[in-house]
C-alpha cells in the first residue's frame, strides 16, 4: 500500500511506516495530480484540496483528514468517484474546552469580573461547545445553550432561541461549523443585526469559523460599544486577518485553540484507525504525545494552575507582535499539553 502523508501531521512516522509498504510525507499545499496518480491513500490537512483536478485517474480509494472540518474535500465527487474518505470528529474538542476555560479564567484575574455571577451563551452544541458548557458549569455559571440543528432533532430540551442568549448572556461563545447556506446557514451569523440585538454588552469569543463573524460588523459593534470585549482565534480571509481587529480584542490568537498535543494525537490516531479498517489492516501501533517539561504543577488555586498549563496570552502577544507570521505561528506550535498530563498539586 502506497500512501502519501501530509508532513505536518505530528507523531505519524514511526506508525505509518508500519502500516504501508510506500509512505511519502509532502507539504500539504503540494499534492499534486501526478504525486498522487499511483496513490493507494492520502492522509492530509486543510490545506490539501481534495478534487476532481487532484483525484481524477488515480488510484486513491481512501483519504483521512485529520482534522474535524473537511470542507477540503470534494464529498460529491469522492462518493461518484468511489473514493472513501473520512474526518476527525471531537479529535481536539477538549484542547479548544483547555483555550476558552483560560480564557475565561484570564477575564476574570485581569478584567475583575465575577464568573459565578455571569451567564454564559453557548452557541453550538456538538463535541465541543458541550464540554464548554461543562467548564461554564464547574466556574459556577449560568449557561444557556443555543444549537438549533440539534433542537428540530431532539426538541426544544434545555436550547434557547438565539435571542434569549442576546438578551440574557454576559459572555457569548460561538462553536458551530461553517454552513455557507441552507436552513442552518452559519455564514456571517454574527451580523449588523445580530450585534444589535445584544442587550447586555458581551464578551465575544470565537473558536469555530472565522467566516461566522461579519468582521466589519464586528468591528462597529466593538466602536458602538455593543460588545464589552473579544477573543477570537479564527478569521475571515486568514492568513490575511484584519489587523484593527486584532487589536482590538482581548486576546488573539492564530488559529490555534485546537492545537494541543493530546488533540492533535486524537486526530492522528482517528486516522490511522479509520485507514486500518477500510483496508483490513491490524492496528499495530501507539500514538502518544510527549510529557510537559515540568509536568507538576504546584499553585494556590486551581485556576492559578490552570493557567500554569496554558495561559493564552503568549499565542496572543506572539500574533500581536508578528501578525504576518501567521501561518509560521501556527506550523511551528509549542508543545501544549492538556490537564490530564500534569499533576496539581496545592500550595
Amino acid at each position: 500500500m502506497r500512501v502519501i502523508v501530509d508532513n505536518k501531521i505530528p507523531f505519524i512516522k514511526e506508525a505509518i511506516e508500519k502500516i504501508a509498504d510506500s509512505v511519502i510525507y509532502t507539504s500539504g499545499s503540494d499534492f499534486t495530480p501526478e504525486l498522487v496518480k499511483d496513490a493507494d491513500a492520502l492522509i492530509i490537512r486543510t490545506r490539501t484540496r481534495c478534487n476532481k483536478e487532484l483525484l481524477e485517474g488515480s488510484k486513491v480509494r481512501f483519504i483521512a483528514t485529520a482534522t474535524i472540518g473537511f470542507d477540503h474535500i470534494d464529498t460529491e465527487y469522492c462518493r461518484e468517484a468511489g473514493i472513501a474518505w473520512t474526518n476527525a470528529p471531537g479529535c481536539n474538542s477538549a484542547s479548544v474546552a483547555q483555550y476558552v476555560q483560560s480564557a475565561l479564567l484570564l477575564l476574570q484575574q485581569l478584567k475583575g469580573v465575577q464568573l459565578s455571577e455571569l451567564t454564559l451563551g453557548i452557541i453550538g452544541v456538538g463535541n465541543v461547545g458541550s464540554k464548554i458548557a461543562q467548564v461554564g458549569q464547574e466556574l459556577g455559571m449560568r449557561v444557556l445553550k443555543n444549537d438549533l440543528p440539534r433542537q428540530d432533532k431532539e426538541g426544544e430540551g434545555d436550547f434557547s432561541s438565539l435571542q434569549a442568549l442576546a438578551a440574557e448572556c454576559d459572555i457569548l461563545t460561538f462553536h458551530v461549523p461553517l454552513y455557507k447556506e441552507g436552513p442552518y446557514k452559519t455564514l456571517h451569523l454574527a451580523d449588523h443585526a445580530f450585534f444589535r440585538s445584544l442587550k447586555r454588552c458581551p464578551v465575544i469569543i470565537n473558536t469555530s469559523r472565522g467566516e461566522v463573524i461579519e468582521t466589519n460588523a464586528f468591528l462597529n459593534a466593538l466602536e458602538d460599544g455593543l460588545i464589552s470585549d473579544a477573543i477570537i482565534d479564527v478569521w475571515e480571509n486568514e492568513p490575511d486577518i484584519n489587523l484593527t481587529l486584532l487589536n482590538r480584542v482581548f486576546l488573539g490568537t492564530p488559529h490555534i485553540a485546537g492545537y494541543s498535543a493530546d488533540g492533535k494525537a486524537n486526530a492522528t490516531r482517528m486516522s490511522l484507525d479509520a485507514l486500518c479498517r477500510f483496508f483490513h489492516i491490524k492496528a499495530d501501533y501507539r500514538i502518544a504525545p510527549p510529557q510537559p517539561r515540568n509536568p507538576i504543577i504546584t499553585a494556590g488555586s486551581p485556576a492559578e494552575a490552570y493557567l500554569q498549563m496554558y495561559d493564552p496570552r503568549r499565542d496572543s502577544e506572539a500574533l500581536k507582535t508578528h501578525p504576518e507570521q501567521f501561518e509560521k505561528l501556527r506550523g511551528d506550535y509549542p508543545l501544549r499539553r492538556e490537564k490530564e498530563a500534569y499533576t496539581y498539586i496545592p500550595k
